[in-house]
């Protein structure tokens, strides 16, 4: 008897320890303190946000099992493939620089290209029979109100410092005056139509005069951009970012579809919070 009581003690108190370490529930799916947290510290956001984003991500998940929506492994690779080749990277190199930018190991970080590739398809499965194509009217009218998010520089005077050991460039770019053998250099200028995304977007938001953060350089090395000069565009019109402004328009009403089925969603869904980290 006593043995039975005991056990029945222990399991008690395992399932308090559980319980204890759940913040929130979904229908029947639990998010925890530690979920809560380590977004906040992924996402570098507060615990209303991350909390927020693991509610939204509980409710697609339970949508993508009722419409059976799924990723393949191969589906996966070929994304994080493709994120490393815009970036000029290795698939190792760009795992190892998500680790240090973000904290997350590899298979932290499959899981999250997963998330992802789930999240579009079911995105697509919700918004995509409820769009429709922008009108001329609409692609003007947008383009009058967010014309100078339209305009960018031609091209970006740089000298790129390049260098196999990281914490030596991290040093030439605290102290200019810094000298190593093992640090070169070349003078370039980066037309803004011919670089990346990704890099248009690093060499935008440096101020002249400055070096960007250290980067990898795709050839198991490491690179920073000093910003000599930036050469301003030519004025723009409409017909030159048409395809912008359309892809901007569809990406408004597609996420406006998606706010409000999952504020509906949640709405109808049932889900208590028990509790937020400190």
């Amino acid at each position: 008897m006593i043995k039975i009581v005991l056990a029945l003690l222990m399991v008690a108190a395992l399932e308090a320890k559980v319980y204890d370490g759940v913040a929130i529930v979904v229908e029947d799916k639990a998010i925890t303190l530690l979920d809560i947290e380590k977004e906040m510290q992924t996402d570098h956001i507060d615990a209303k946000k991350a909390a927020d984003l693991l509610i939204r991500q509980k409710l697609e998940a339970l949508e993508e099992k009722k419409r059976h929506i799924t990723v393949s492994s191969s589906e996966i690779y070929d994304d994080i493939k493709k994120m490393a080749e815009r970036n000029h990277m290795s698939v190792s190199e760009l795992y190892d620089a998500v680790r240090e930018s973000n904290g997350l190991n590899s298979e932290e970080f499959k899981e999250k290209i997963r998330q992802k590739l789930l999240a579009q398809k079911l995105y697509s499965s919700i918004a995509m029979g409820s769009m429709s194509e922008p009108s001329d009217e609409e692609i003007k009218d947008y383009f009058e109100l967010h014309k100078s998010e339209f305009a960018h520089p031609k091209a970006f005077d740089v000298v790129i410092y390049d260098a196999p050991n990281k914490a030596l460039l991290e040093e030439k770019v605290n102290n200019p005056m810094f000298y190593s053998q093992e640090i070169r250099s070349s003078e370039q200028t980066l037309p803004y139509s011919r670089i990346s995304p990704e890099l248009a977007q690093l060499l935008s938001r440096t101020p002249v005069g400055s070096f960007t953060p250290v980067v990898p350089n795709g050839k198991g090395g490491f690179m920073s951009f000093y910003i000599k000069s930036v050469e301003k565009s030519d004025d723009v019109n409409v017909e030159d970012v048409r395809a912008e402004i359309v892809n901007a328009l569809m990406g408004e009403k597609r996420q406006a579809i998606l706010n409000d089925y999952f504020a509906r969603l949640r709405d109808n869904a049932d889900i208590k919070i028990l509790r937020m980290p400190e």
